[in-house]
């Protein structure tokens, strides 16, 4: 969930947003922790994020290109993820790669052409999840 972020982008101890919500500490940690929460635990903690419900459940997805993490990224990882900036852009873009090379090999096309859409494919995931351990998805 998305709720961890919020309350780190807010520089807020979860004490602070148990208090400001209402709810229990022990709550907020297993909503952190991605645990199925309520309706009305959801709309305590959007009240507190300011923001809809909806926006609570759903995943970190794009990327902020104006923040400063991102500003401290190396210029060859702001290059290659030039023009992507969600998640699920870079992993559909995978896919497609994944798909064009199978097509590929079942017409028995040119296998350096295959083996340059695999290595381009490896290198989106590779890319794909460096920016998952930095945790520059955001929202």
């Amino acid at each position: 969930m998305i709720v961890k972020r919020l309350r780190q982008k807010n520089n807020w101890s979860q004490e602070q947003v148990a208090t400001m919500s209402g709810l229990s500490i022990r709550t907020i940690q297993r909503v952190e922790k991605g645990e199925s929460a309520s309706l009305e635990t959801l709309k305590s903690l959007a009240s507190v994020f300011e923001t809809d419900v909806s926006k609570l459940t759903e995943e970190i997805t794009v990327i902020d290109k104006k923040s400063e993490k991102w500003k401290e990224q190396p210029v060859w990882l702001k290059f290659l993820f030039f023009g992507v900036r969600s998640r699920k852009l870079a992993l559909a873009l995978e896919v497609i790669a994944l798909i064009i090379a199978f097509i590929l090999w079942v017409m028995k096309g040119n296998t350096d052409a295959i083996f340059a859409i695999l290595i381009i494919t490896y290198i989106t995931a590779i890319l794909t999840r460096y920016a998952d351990n930095k945790r520059l998805w955001d929202i």
